[in-house]
């Protein structure tokens, strides 16, 4: 199901200024662990911004942990793509001076239910359409602000646009291995480094978000960049590169995500959007 609610715009990008349109992932690519800034990105998206281009965000965040990223990094973008594709910010609104511009749910039950069966004591959360996330546990690495803690029953009672499951007993093998069980075939979904799954409705990712971006900011795909280090970031590599554009890779991300690159920069640790960025 897709909710399109454009909001009040301010500032909006002139095209014809546009030199090309630059999406990062924000963990291991953006961010480091500790939540600061990778060496040297803060300046290097300035002079990129500076430059003309379109520098944005395409994370599995939720906007609330999202917006924090866009203010470190000193940027505007017109559009911000979060929950992995799910949710399409707008410039211009409420939510920390951003709408929610389109929103893509789907109806979580029968997903939690094969998952319950599996994995009945991971922790589980659902973002609903308005942002409200759901949680039955809290796990690491999840921003909870404003989040209700609910029954595991609670979570189905409405559509989604995303279910996130954390087992701190299983491995990511583990999880590959029991998606292939299971057959989650009617969603998306992307693991994590650890064991983390995170579920979005069918047919959406970061790339299927980012083509809606590009035409509307009436940018070609040539003209496109994409960073990123996570299994989550291999169909906006695939999107990107098919287009005629370029995905870069972090050094520290998994083998067949550096292989489905068309160039790997430096670890986040070191730098390495701040290398790519400064040679464009």
């Amino acid at each position: 199901m897709t909710d399109a609610a454009p909001g009040g715009r301010t500032d909006a990008v002139d095209r014809r200024m546009l030199a090309g349109l630059i999406a990062l992932d924000v963990d291991g690519t953006v961010l480091l662990e500790d939540e600061t800034p990778s060496p040297g990105v803060v300046d290097a998206v300035a002079a990129a911004v500076e430059a003309g281009h379109e520098v944005t965000l395409a994370t599995g965040r939720s906007w609330g942990g999202t917006h924090r990223v866009i203010e470190l990094l000193g940027i505007r973008p017109e559009f911000v793509v979060c929950a992995n594709g799910a949710v399409i910010m707008r410039r211009g609104g409420d939510e920390f001076g951003y709408s929610r511009w389109r929103v893509e749910t789907f109806d979580p039950s029968t997903v939690l239910g094969l998952l319950q069966a599996e994995l009945p004591d991971a922790h589980y959360m659902v973002e609903l359409a308005d942002g409200h996330r759901l949680f039955t546990d809290e796990a690491v690495g999840w921003n909870l602000d404003g989040g209700e803690q609910v029954a595991f029953e609670r979570l189905a009672a409405e559509p989604v646009s995303r279910i996130v499951v954390v087992d701190p007993g299983s491995s990511d093998a583990d999880f590959l291995a029991m998606t292939e069980r299971i057959g989650l075939h009617s969603v998306s979904y992307a693991i994590g480094w650890t064991a983390w799954l995170d579920i979005a409705p069918h047919g959406v990712d970061k790339s299927s978000a980012l083509e809606i971006v590009r035409a509307e900011l009436a940018v070609e795909g040539s003209d496109v960049l994409v960073m990123g280090d996570g299994r989550n970031d291999l169909g906006m590599f695939a999107w990107a590169r098919d287009a005629g554009g370029r995905a870069v890779a972090m050094a520290q991300g998994p083998q067949e995500v550096r292989d489905a690159a068309s160039a790997v920069t430096l670890s986040v640790e070191v730098g390495g959007v701040a290398e790519v960025l400064r040679a464009l």
